[in-house]
């Protein structure tokens, strides 16, 4: 990482306002080792003012960038020409909806109100448009074989020279290296024609760009340096469980997964996490592709609720998952607890519309209003990583803060098992649980299911036992059926990160 080039870049933003030149030191002193924030005193001055507006910034290891214009904002504010500034105004206009700093770098979400700036293309979407930016101390390697791949953007030449922009996994990326460090800008989009309730990339692409464009250097201090990071090898119970028995992961239900193939082998576990159900005993299981009961399918029954757990991640759909064997997955997995949890006080104090769902780490949420995707975002030392909850009511996550930049403690409850997609009784009542990982091409679905695993072997204290091969009955038609022009499409999701 080079906070030289940091410190010349800021050096030239700062020097476009003089008047509040002589607010920033920039002599760098040599003295003080190189990871002490008083060697760059110029950093910590810029620190002191954008932390009251983005807080935290300083737990950042890395040069922030922003769409922030700090020399305008401090000269409108210190002269006293705006008695209130607006923010938005030194925000390219973007609106800040969530900031998060912490050791392996920070990630924030902005949104852009439609018609907020003449000029841009009009668009047929009528929301705000998301835009998430992340820097990353921390990347991971897939040994992904889409990784690396893009175009150049001739507008954006000049200042991002090795910037790439691709469409994976629902999302528009633009991907660049500045100070050493791999930053990723993304939008979620899909790529066909504009609607009013879905963006459409090409509606997205000069969003980015305007975005892209505004990024100045807005925080972040040195750190002590970095060494490679060990492996380390999750918690498991020495005795075994009496009755938990898993399939393989990879094995997924006959006939169930994209083109008919089988799914991804990945005995990775992605991070020690605490299970999402509050309670045991829980199942994972395919809700898409489910067992009939003769020509009907039944809610509480479908699932089914029984070991051995199955692995669903690369089931059939037309979303993009790079780590499915043909690039298109469920992207996470379905599980849904017991009818009634089993426990002393009896099945007369279990209700089965209440059963918890808890966060399962200490973490930060990114969430906006009225969303049905609820992601919890971990930044520590040794991981950047995201695991988002799914089908939970978006009414009730409003009501209970469920929201953007909310600090959420591992077994805190965040909601209840629900049936939500797109509307309420959408699905059946179960969880869908995914994990995300920062990498060069931005954050990228991995399988969570033997995570997943590990974390129910803890709850249960108990070491489960990994069955098969055997034979399963062939899968059962969609239990709910993709919207018609979501089937035409090759590789996007949902507006809001939904999953189908």
């Amino acid at each position: 990482m080079d906070w030289r080039a940091a410190l010349d870049q800021l050096r030239v933003e700062i020097g476009t306002k003089p008047s509040i030149v002589p607010s920033f030191t920039f002599v760098v002193r040599h003295r003080l080792a190189a990871s002490d924030p008083r060697a760059i005193p110029a950093l910590v001055q810029l620190n002191a003012t954008t932390s009251q507006i983005f807080s935290g910034i300083g737990r950042s290891p890395l040069p922030v960038l922003l769409p922030l214009d700090p020399a305008a904002y401090l000269d409108a504010h210190w002269s006293g020409a705006l008695e209130t500034p607006s923010l938005s105004h030194f925000q390219a206009d973007f609106r800040a909806d969530m900031f998060d700093a912490g050791p392996a770098g920070y990630d924030a979400v902005f949104s852009l109100e439609p018609g907020a700036v003449d000029g841009l293309p009009s668009r047929t979407f009528a929301k705000p448009v998301e835009v998430q930016i992340t820097g990353s101390l921390l990347t991971y390697d897939l040994g992904d074989p889409l990784g690396g791949k893009g175009e150049a953007v001739k507008s954006l030449a000049a200042q991002y020279p090795d910037l790439r922009r691709f469409i994976r996994e629902g999302y528009v990326r633009y991907a660049f290296t500045r100070f050493g460090i791999a930053y990723v800008v993304s939008i979620q989009c899909l790529d066909s024609v504009a609607k009013a309730k879905r963006l459409a990339c090409r509606e997205a692409y000069p969003v980015a760009e305007r975005f892209l464009k505004a990024l100045h250097v807005a925080g972040g201090l040195p750190s002590r340096l970095r060494t490679d990071i060990v492996s380390e090898t999750v918690e498991r119970p020495t005795l075994a469980s009496a009755d938990f028995t898993y399939r393989a992961p990879g094995d997924l239900l006959a006939h169930s997964g994209s083109h008919k193939q089988s799914g991804r082998v990945d005995y990775t576990v992605y991070s020690q996490i605490r299970f999402p159900l509050a309670k045991a005993p829980a199942f994972a299981h395919s809700q898409s592709f489910r067992l009939r009961r003769g020509d009907k399918f039944d809610e509480f029954a479908s699932g089914p609720t029984s070991y051995p757990w199955q692995d669903n991640f690369c089931e059939a759909r037309s979303f993009g998952v790079g780590q499915c064997p043909t690039g298109f997955g469920h992207q996470g997995q379905d599980m849904r607890p017991a009818p009634c949890p089993i426990h002393d006080e009896g099945p007369e104090h279990c209700d089965p519309k209440q059963q918890a769902v808890v966060a399962v780490r200490d973490a930060v949420l990114i969430r906006e209003p009225k969303q049905q995707a609820a992601t919890l975002q971990v930044n520590t030392r040794n991981e950047h990583i995201r695991f988002r909850y799914m089908h939970m009511d978006p009414s009730v996550m409003d009501a209970d803060g469920i929201l953007n930049g909310r600090h959420v403690e591992e077994g805190e409850k965040i909601g209840v098992v629900s049936n939500y997609l797109d509307r309420p009784n959408g699905t059946t009542r179960h969880l869908h649980f995914d994990i995300q990982v920062f990498t060069r091409d931005g954050w990228l679905w991995v399988n969570p299911y033997v995570t997943l695993v590990s974390a129910y072997e803890r709850l249960i204290h108990g070491r489960g036992h990994e069955v098969g091969p055997r034979s399963v009955p062939p899968a059962a038609d969609l239990a709910h059926a993709l919207p018609e022009d979501m089937n035409r499409l090759n590789h996007q999701e949902p507006e809001e990160g939904g999953e189908n």
